[in-house]
């Protein structure tokens, strides 16, 4: 898989780093682990299936440094303690640290992050049954896997039961499934929706991930940015939402958008994959919390992930030997991703694990005893991450931005385009229209 790296803190951390991979195992005995993130998702991930477990040394003190995603503080921070690991005392060497899909490839060709089989250890058998788009995102351009992950994202519509009851005469997500199998269908039903006093989708960017993930092209080619055609049918849909009450005018993450979510809303549907009905349906706030049950979940118009978070083993770490325990425990063990997936909903990265899952008795509250997990097993295999590029962070971001305002109706479509353009050559100058 081609990676590519985008200037700016990407080739400052490439061009700067003076680790190499070899001997990084003579030193695995430290005594602090350190582990950067940017929110307590790993936290708990880390607590509940290592910790509990009794698998961490008791001499070793664990250190969370948490820095929020908002306004880049995380990647500022991240960059800043890489840039300073060599010169760093042994215990405030950064161990681990976090990365989302959104922007991995920043850190996948550099030297910063260790070689999981060559520096770490793991061998070709234990990553065995990880899913393979979950390895291709963390290849480096040389074919060396730079970190794993304990989740797969493959992900679908999650609906509101009751609301379907009222639109469809039932909640079953067969049933439901058929009403919204493709795009003209989902369209016509929220169409039905609106008739009856509902919102479709909450917001601007409820659907951007659906079309985003199913590109057929990178967003830079040879240093041109490309607009894929299912970017352009994202920004026409969502301006026909938009003007036709489709949607809530709600931005994703707002606290309009989680209004949605609570118990007298009118949102019928939202789009994501387990992480979004464990922390956002589930925990998010005590008004979505009690809507636990309410939800059913089916495939929607077209399959697609979302998201993810890898775990990195830093270079110049002392702590090689945990780092390899905890990724064999939480990425490679199916007992424990059995567990977690029933546990949490997550769907695990191991695909032995999931089948049993989506075979079992399992069910999820939030989603009225529902299994989910059968659902996701066939979207999980065909995900392709081939089109990703180091650039989709600021690309998505910068579109989204440029876009509201057209949905809005504050410019028109060709303003939005020329705004988004030099919002992102000011970002990437090495770029072209």
């Amino acid at each position: 898989m081609k990676k590519m790296l985008v200037a700016g803190a990407a080739l400052v951390l490439a061009a700067a780093c003076v680790f190499t991979s070899c001997g990084q195992k003579k030193e695995a005995s430290g005594k602090v682990l350190n582990i950067y993130a940017w929110n307590e998702e790993f936290q708990s991930r880390f607590n509940d299936y290592y910790v509990k477990a009794g698998k961490l040394p008791s001499d070793v003190t664990v250190n969370f440094v948490i820095t929020p995603n908002e306004n880049n503080a995380y990647q500022n921070k991240l960059d800043e303690v890489l840039l300073q690991q060599k010169s760093a005392k042994a215990d405030e060497k950064v161990d681990i640290f976090l990365v989302e899909a959104d922007y991995a490839l920043k850190y996948v060709d550099t030297a910063y992050t260790l070689d999981v089989q060559k520096d770490i250890g793991l061998t070709a058998a234990d990553l065995a049954n990880q899913y393979k788009y979950t390895k291709d995102v963390m290849t480096d351009s040389k074919g060396a896997l730079k970190g794993v992950s304990w989740q797969a994202c493959p992900a679908g519509m999650v609906y509101r039961r009751s609301i379907a009851k009222d639109l469809f005469g039932t909640d079953d997500p067969d049933t439901v499934q058929s009403k919204v199998s493709d795009w003209t269908k989902f369209n016509a039903v929220a169409a039905q929706a609106k008739s009856k006093g509902y919102f479709m989708v909450s917001g601007y960017d409820d659907t951007f991930r659906i079309f985003s993930d199913n590109v057929t092209s990178p967003w830079v080619v040879n240093n041109k940015i490309v607009i894929d055609p299912a970017i352009r049918e994202w920004v026409a849909q969502t301006k026909e939402f938009t003007d036709k009450g489709y949607n809530n005018k709600t931005s994703l993450w707002s606290a309009e958008w989680t209004n949605g979510m609570m118990m007298d809303a009118k949102v019928f549907s939202y789009f994501g994959p387990g992480w979004l009905i464990d922390f956002c349906m589930q925990d998010g706030t005590e008004g979505s919390a009690a809507t636990a049950g309410d939800w059913a979940f089916c495939k929607g118009p077209q399959g697609f992930s979302w998201g993810g978070t890898w775990i990195c083993g830093a270079a110049g770490s002392d702590n090689i030997d945990l780092i390899k325990d905890i990724m064999l425990t939480l990425t490679c063990d199916a007992d424990t991703m059995t567990k977690l997936a029933k546990e949490t909903g997550d769907f695990a990265n191991n695909e032995k694990a999931m089948n049993a899952v989506a075979n079992s008795d399992y069910s999820d509250h939030v989603l009225g005893g529902q299994n989910h997990i059968a659902l996701l097993l066939g979207n999980a295999k065909s995900i392709d991450k081939s089109n990703m590029s180091a650039y989709d962070q600021g690309m998505n971001e910068k579109l989204q931005t440029a876009m509201s305002d057209y949905f809005n109706g504050n410019v028109d479509e060709a303003t939005a385009w020329d705004n988004f353009y030099k919002a992102v050559l000011e970002m990437y100058p090495n770029l072209s229209r």
